[in-house]
Order: structure tokens, then C-alpha cells, then sequence
């Protein structure tokens, strides 16, 4: 991969984003027809397809069954017909059994995962790979994805994986190379940034890709809410195991919230624009934050070749104002990237509404394209992934998804030091986090909390 943001053309990038609306034609979405309206209306709607195709039975493996395995694994039950959840994985015992009960017990045909394939340790995830599985399903703490991505693409499965992809930049490096060779596989590999799948999202992607807000000109992303969830250490608990049971805290296991969480506005900010930031500015402090050794709020400024500037905000703390939004501005207008164009007097000027089957289209003032009876977005990327592997059309998102993520590592590490950081230094750097071998056992779990700049008098 190029050191260079301005490498990414957005012929390239853009074509690559809309991806998601090929897959889409081969569920069975149609193409935008014109229904008639009155004129002031203006609007189109789109019928949306919502199950993939039947084919022969596609028997999946969940490697990290918190809530969010489980929550996929039911997406992805949820998806189509002929699925099956045959092996689970993690490092304890009782979400293994969590897994068994939540998900087993609620799929289709009341299917069930046979104890002989229910895994648990560190090397669990390779027993799962070697049991039979056709697809994978990875939602272990962002740590480990690198190491599980590598050895699922090595046996030739289909991934579906959580983001973010990594915690550092070697991490990052290691996804896109596995990326790469899960390409030349032809191997199916959707990532967990679902707005890529959210239909409104692409939508507006459209209308930004046929100039309807002209030459992108600045960006802001944000993700600001209450404070998440937290573990308190219970007795009997070893270090490395309050860790895990806690990772969300932990840079090594998580990244920070800025590239656990808000990697998702960076990445639609990405997705939208068609490129990179060349270089990061940023702050951030710990102020309220109970467990672990990150920070509670991030600002960054991102910076491109061309001189654009992307101001990127995060924040987990309760009692404060909350907003998970992207907005990018063009020289004809902008957009919320959700589901609205606005003119450059603020107006409207084209909207997206989702709309349940046979319901009245109101009147507008503007250009409006309707969606019938959309799925949730979370259902949708599992629709997607199953009908990439079941009709071999090409879907591979882990590369963008690791560039997102090298993009909130980025600006995560100019936030800790205080510093600069270009996105060459994070492509040429070394950093690794966390141990290189894993038992349940001791660990320092005395928090360090980075402290930018230097003791210094003026």
C-alpha cells in the first residue's frame, strides 16, 4: 500500500464503496424506479431486497461470543435460509455457554452446536477454523483480529469480522496484507462497518458520487455519548482475565474509543471523500474514565494533500452533550451522509426516507427517494456476506476497514504524545501492543496514562 493518501484516487475509492450496490443487485435489490408523484414531490423509490439466496447449507464458526458474537451470529441467522452456527470459541467457559443458549437456542429449526465443537482458550479460534466451518464470524476484543483474520484467510474461509480490525499499526499493516491474499482467494470478507450496508448511507453516497454537492471541500465526524460499559474486578479473577472481561478499557485489547467506536464516522468520512489523511493533530485527556488506561475524550485534526481538514470528535462521559454524526461540505452544498443534501443556503435539497410497504408519500418541496421496508443495517451486511459467498460476486472490505483503522491510530497517537504523526510514520512504524503470548495469569494492570508534551519550563 502507497504512504500516501493522494494514492487513493477517488475513481478508485468511490467505485470500491459502491460495491455494497452491486452485491445489493445480485440479492435481488432493483434499480431506482420512478413512481408517480405529485411534482413538487420529485421522488424515486428503491425496492429493497431482504434475504439472500437459498443455496446449500453454509455451516459458520463464532470466534468471541460477548454480546456483540452473539448479536452477529444471530444477524447472521437472520440473514437467509440454510444457515447454521456449528462451533463456538472463546477464552471462558460461560460465554461459551451464553452463546449455546442465546444463539443455538433461538435459530431456525431449532438447531444446536454439539458440545464436541465448543472451544474454549486462547487456541481456541484454530479449533473452530479445523472443525468443518465454511464461513467465520470473529468478534473477539479488537487485539486478537489480526492473528484470527490471518489464520482464517491461510484455511481459505470466508470472514465476517467486527471492526475495528486492529489496536496498532502493525495490526493494521497485517490486515491489509491478509487482506490482499483473501483477494486473490476470491474469498468473501465483510467487516462490521455496517453503514456501508445502511441503504440511506448509500444512497446519499450516490448523490455526493454524481456531484449533487460539488467538490468536497472539509469534513467533521463525531461520536460523543455517556460513558460505556465498565467490569469491576471480581475475586478469582486473574489479571489477564479482569483485562479481557474489561477489554473496552484497555488500549492493547481495544484500540481507545477512538478506534474501537468512532472508526466508524472516520471511516464514513473516508468512504465519502475518497481519500486519507496525510497527518494527524490532536488532543485528548482522562477525566472521569474507572477502569483501564484510556482517555475519555479525543479532538483531531486530520489533514489531506490537498490541504481538506477533517475535524474528527469522540467522547465517553456522562452528563455531557451527545452527537454521532458525520457532515461534509462541497463547493454546490452538503450532506449529512445519513440521509440528506442540503443546498449551500441551508436548504433541503434532496432527502431519503425509509417507508414501510403501501404507506402514502407525503408531498415535498425537494427531491426525495423512498426506501420500503428496510432492514436493520446490522442484518443487512450478514444479507450481503452470505449472498458475496453464495454467488461469488466479489466483496472484500478489509483493506478500507484497516485503512479507517490506521487512520484512528493515527490520530490517537498524536493525541497521547502531543504530536504531529503522518500516516507514513504509522505505515513505516513498529508499534505493537499487548503481549505476544496469552495465558490467564499476571499482567500489569496498573494504568499508565499518557501524558502529551514534556515536563518542561519555558
Amino acid at each position: 500500500m502507497s504512504t500516501q493518501g493522494s494514492d487513493l484516487s477517488r475513481r478508485m475509492f468511490i467505485g470500491t464503496a459502491l460495491a455494497t450496490g452491486a452485491i445489493a443487485a445480485s440479492c435481488g435489490k432493483s434499480k431506482p424506479a420512478m413512481v408517480s408523484q405529485p411534482k413538487s414531490s420529485n421522488a424515486s423509490i428503491t425496492n429493497l431486497h431482504k434475504t439472500a439466496p437459498d443455496g446449500a447449507m453454509i455451516k459458520a464458526g463464532l470466534i468471541g461470543c460477548g454480546g456483540r458474537g452473539r448479536g452477529a451470529a444471530l444477524n447472521f441467522l437472520n440473514s437467509g435460509p440454510s444457515l447454521r452456527i456449528t462451533a463456538l470459541a472463546d477464552v471462558f467457559q460461560d460465554r461459551v455457554d451464553e452463546a449455546v443458549k442465546q444463539v443455538t437456542d433461538k435459530s431456525k429449526g431449532g438447531q444446536d452446536t454439539p458440545p464436541e465443537n465448543q472451544f474454549v482458550g486462547f487456541d481456541a479460534y484454530k479449533k473452530v477454523i479445523d472443525s468443518g466451518v465454511d464461513v467465520l464470524l470473529i468478534a473477539t476484543p479488537p487485539h486478537f483480529r489480526p492473528e484470527h483474520f490471518a489464520a482464517a484467510v491461510a484455511a481459505n474461509k470466508h470472514v465476517f469480522m467486527e471492526k475495528p480490525v486492529a489496536v496498532d499499526p502493525v495490526g493494521a499493516k497485517s490486515i491489509i496484507e491478509s487482506a490482499g491474499q483473501a483477494r486473490t482467494k476470491n474469498l468473501t470478507v465483510v467487516t462490521g462497518t455496517q453503514r456501508h450496508h445502511q441503504d440511506k448511507y448509500v444512497e446519499t453516497l450516490k448523490q455526493v458520487a454524481n456531484g449533487a454537492i460539488g467538490d468536497i471541500v472539509a469534513a467533521r465526524c463525531y461520536w460523543n455519548q455517556n460513558q460505556l460499559w465498565y467490569r469491576e474486578r471480581q475475586p478469582g479473577w486473574s489479571d489477564m482475565e479482569w483485562m479481557i472481561r474489561d477489554w473496552v478499557n484497555w488500549t492493547w485489547l481495544s484500540g481507545d474509543h477512538i478506534v474501537e467506536q468512532h472508526v466508524h464516522n472516520i471511516d464514513v468520512i473516508n468512504w465519502f471523500t475518497g481519500k486519507l489523511p496525510v497527518k494527524a493533530v490532536g488532543f485528548g485527556g482522562r477525566a472521569r474514565r474507572v477502569t483501564g488506561d484510556q482517555f475519555d475524550y479525543f479532538s483531531i485534526d486530520f489533514e489531506y494533500e490537498d490541504g481538506m481538514h477533517t475535524h474528527s470528535m469522540c467522547r465517553q462521559v456522562n452528563g455531557c452533550a451527545n452527537n454521532v454524526s458525520e457532515f461534509i461540505v462541497g463547493t454546490k452544498g452538503s450532506t449529512n451522509c445519513a440521509d440528506t443534501i442540503y443546498n449551500l443556503d441551508g436548504s433541503v435539497k434532496w432527502k431519503c426516507i425509509e417507508i414501510e410497504s403501501g404507506q402514502a408519500k407525503e408531498p415535498a418541496p425537494y427531491e426525495v427517494t423512498y426506501l420500503e421496508d428496510v432492514r436493520s443495517p446490522y442484518d443487512q451486511e450478514h444479507v450481503d456476506f452470505v449472498t458475496s459467498v453464495r454467488t461469488g460476486e466479489p466483496l472484500n472490505e478489509a483493506r478500507l476497514t484497516a485503512e479507517s483503522t490506521m487512520c484512528a491510530i493515527m490520530g490517537r497517537i498524536s493525541a497521547y504524545t502531543g504530536r504531529e504523526t503522518t500516516w507514513k510514520e504509522m505505515m513505516d512504524s513498529d508499534l505493537r501492543l499487548g503481549p505476544t503470548e496469552y495465558a490467564m495469569g499476571k499482567m500489569d494492570t496498573n494504568p499508565v496514562i499518557p501524558v502529551p508534551g514534556e515536563d518542561k519550563k519555558a
